[in-house]
């Protein structure tokens, strides 16, 4: 009967036990789900040559808060080491020909697309030397942010005598920034490989960026648009972002995103009930 009983509250211990290591894997899962919901940012880092270069981005095993570097993500086509010359001269384009751009600020990549008969070809892509912030959008003055959405260039905002080598000034706030309250200005792609929420390239990298949309514009190009994404927006990478706090605005961008994917001209976008309209 003692044996009996000892072996009774030996095996309510052992389950006590068990229950109470469940309660702790389970309040840690929830302590780190719910960090992830309330932030989620991530890191940019960049420096000015591609083997230092480093794209932080989460991996499943580690909260998305915490910056984790893996491999920088490979740019598409055309291939890189293949000159802008070349390029032009395999597309039976020329410089003066409308363009377009595409920045990716977790893959650090500046896409310069241009107009081939009646779509546009991806022309070059370009590695950011540097730019500053976390992932989401620009939100007020200051905050070291580079934005995300749609924007686009005139001849007024181009800059040869800029501080930072060339420059142009891409219309940071738009109308849905300002519709959403968001402050700031003189948000600039430019050279001089330093940023504070401007996208920077290098000195030389710039002037052959700055001569394509200065051309253009020239040329009878009244705007070239530039659109800023989190990221390459697969249906994959929206998926791991789902309980991000900025997926409801991703999920904005993404429409544009796909507009041009599928159609491989770049929509003409507009602001009504606070969101962006494509057509």
């Amino acid at each position: 009967m003692k044996k009996r009983v000892l072996f009774f509250l030996i095996l309510l211990f052992l389950i006590a036990i068990i229950i109470d290591q469940y309660r702790i894997r389970s309040g840690k899962m929830e302590m780190q789900q719910k960090q992830t919901e309330k932030n989620g940012d991530l890191v940019l880092r960049h420096s000015a040559s591609q083997k230092e270069q480093k794209s932080i981005v989460p991996t499943e095993e580690a909260s998305r808060e915490t910056p984790v570097v893996i491999k920088k993500e490979e740019p598409e086509a055309p291939p890189l080491q293949t000159t802008l010359a070349e390029r032009l001269s395999e597309l039976g384009a020329q410089i003066g020909d409308p363009v377009f751009i595409r920045i990716f600020k977790q893959s650090a990549e500046l896409e310069i697309w241009i107009k081939v008969d009646e779509q546009y070809e991806l022309l070059y892509t370009y590695e950011i030397c540097r730019q500053s912030g976390y992932l989401g959008p620009k939100l007020k003055e200051g905050d070291k942010q580079g934005p995300e959405g749609f924007y686009y260039v005139t001849k007024r905002r181009l800059n040869p005598n800029s501080k930072f080598h060339l420059a142009f000034n891409i219309g940071y706030p738009n109308a849905y920034d300002r519709a959403h309250k968001r402050t700031g200005s003189a948000l600039m792609i430019h050279g001089d490989c330093v940023s504070v929420g401007c996208f920077a390239m290098t000195d030389e990298k710039i002037e052959e960026i700055y001569e394509l949309v200065e051309k253009g514009l020239e040329n009878g190009q009244k705007i070239v648009r530039v659109h800023i994404f989190p990221f390459r927006m697969s249906r994959k990478k929206m998926e791991y972002y789902r309980i991000h706090k900025w997926y409801p605005f991703w999920s904005n961008l993404k429409e544009g995103y796909d507009y041009f994917e599928k159609k491989k001209i770049p929509p003409n976008v507009k602001v009504k009930n606070l969101k962006y309209v494509f057509e």
